[in-house]
């Protein structure tokens, strides 16, 4: 990271920003062009968990190349200036990138969705056999990540 004094360093502080964002930010390659959609996400053990439904564009490309990258984005708040080049914004993220994996199965879809649930409420659900036959659980492990912040 070229501004070294900007990047948060503790695994700790890093994984509170992936706990309390709401969105994700999701890369992959498509023919060799870039593609990227925002996802609702879960984190939980170094993976992240997003669901799809089990054709379309996104599972059709991680199909073919499941190298991913990412990123969130946990506050964002813009610093108005006096001037134009004076704006700034006081910020964290995570940025990050992984291999992608669709997942099938029940047991594994069901740990998926309970860890996207977990990121938006503390209410817990079950999941109908109706419900997970309608879609696949997509994981990312995390390979590499790193925090970044402002505080202006």
């Amino acid at each position: 990271m070229r501004r070294s004094e900007k990047q948060i360093k503790n695994i700790q502080d890093i994984e509170s920003i992936l706990h309390s964002a709401s969105l994700c930010h999701l890369s992959m390659v498509d023919n060799g062009k870039p593609y990227v959609v925002p996802l609702n996400f879960g984190y939980e053990s170094g993976a992240l968990y997003f669901h799809s439904a089990p054709d379309g564009r996104k599972i059709d490309i991680i199909r073919k190349n499941p190298e991913v990258c990412f990123n969130i984005i946990g506050r964002y708040d813009l610093v108005t200036g006096k001037r134009a080049c004076s704006w700034s914004a006081r910020y964290t993220s995570v940025t990050g990138t992984g291999k992608a994996e669709i997942i099938a199965d029940r047991e594994g879809k069901e740990r998926g969705l309970k860890a996207l649930m977990a990121q938006y409420t503390e209410d817990k659900y079950d999941f109908s056999d109706e419900d997970l036959d309608g879609m696949v659980v997509i994981k990312v492990e995390i390979e590499k990540m790193e925090g970044k912040k402002s505080q202006v």
